[in-house]
């Protein structure tokens, strides 16, 4: 559990100081700003979803995201726009789904964490409820901006 722990703290830092993916998409026609009023993170996600063709359905071909916040909120954001990028949009969903649960999961049970990738260190922010929506932040302005509701994310 240490060596989780610390490549917890180690994936965190550096997707903080040096974030993927941190800038406007100029040619994005979906994005949505993601707020968190707890601790003050704020954060716009932009996205280019394109079709493959009639039967193929859309993909996300691009992700990137602005804003500031903590350094959770921001090292999911960089590792979300990485992990997405490519993805078919029921694929998304699914990712989407996988990580919540990830993040919320009870923390004395077994973290599902298999085909997440990088994405698995966050398993350790179930264990501090308080970070889990700094964590899911920009997950849940993705989705906002793949749904064209026009709202601002919440993380409830």
């Amino acid at each position: 559990m240490d060596d989780l722990r610390e490549l917890y703290q180690e994936v965190i830092l550096e997707h903080n100081k040096k974030p993927r993916n941190f800038r406007i998409l100029a040619d994005a026609n979906r994005e949505a700003d993601g707020r968190n009023p707890l601790c003050g993170d704020e954060l716009t996600v932009y996205a280019r979803v394109t079709a493959d063709g009639p039967n193929d359905g859309e993909r996300l071909e691009e992700v990137s995201f602005q804003g500031s916040g903590c350094a959770i909120s921001k090292a999911s954001a960089s590792l979300m726009t990485d992990f997405v990028k490519g993805k078919a949009l029921a694929e998304f969903k699914n990712d989407f789904d996988r990580f919540h649960r990830l993040v919320t999961s009870a923390p004395n049970t077994p973290a599902e964490t298999e085909g997440l990738g990088k994405l698995a260190v966050f398993s350790g922010v179930r264990e501090y409820p308080m970070r889990v929506k700094c964590a899911t932040l920009a997950w849940h302005a993705l989705r906002a901006a793949l749904d064209e509701k026009g709202e601002a994310a919440k993380t409830e």
